[in-house]
């Protein structure tokens, strides 16, 4: 298994890996939804604001994530953590956990300071993310599940409170991902 930033602009297969994984798990709409998600991302989002991050077996993208800008009026310097897919046939093996952890140690080398994630409590922990309230720092946007709300710093132990609203990139800026 090789873990690597994707430079290659394979946007289409990506995109496929992730439909093809949230149909498989969350239904065929939710998989065209965050497969195209995907894609904007690609192809909407600056540059230098998103990491894609990608698995590969045999030459084939079995996994990938994204991490996209998340900006503060205090101008701390954060991401967001998501989406995350691993392909079906590859699940439960680790590999999403090496890929994120693959992720964290990249962008950290880059100064990011703190990364976010909007997803399940059970599975993010295991990489280090840890719930938060929006009085720590605020969402985006509306949050319909609070409790899946996380954090983790890769500059020291705590979390300090973040004062005043976020923002983050425009393809993820739809109360649907909320």
């Amino acid at each position: 298994m090789k873990f690597s930033i994707n430079h290659s602009g394979n946007r289409e297969e990506i995109k496929q890996l992730f439909t093809k994984s949230f149909s498989e798990s969350e239904g065929l709409s939710e998989g065209l939804l965050i497969g195209d998600l995907t894609y904007d991302l690609m192809t909407m989002t600056n540059p230098q604001d998103y990491y894609c991050f990608i698995a590969t077996e045999k030459e084939q993208i079995v996994g990938s994530i994204f991490f996209s800008r998340l900006m503060f009026e205090s101008g701390v310097n954060a991401f967001l953590l998501g989406p995350v897919a691993i392909h079906p046939s590859y699940q439960g093996k680790g590999i999403g956990q090496k890929l994120i952890n693959f992720g964290l140690n990249t962008i950290q080398e880059d100064g990011i300071e703190l990364v976010f994630t909007y997803g399940d409590p059970n599975f993010y922990i295991k990489v280090g993310f840890q719930p938060i309230s929006e009085k720590l720092a605020k969402a985006p946007l509306k949050l319909k599940y609070p409790e899946g709300w996380l954090a983790q710093s890769l500059v020291s132990d705590e979390i300090k409170p973040i004062a005043g609203n976020s923002k983050c990139v425009e393809a993820i800026a739809k109360p649907e991902f909320w």
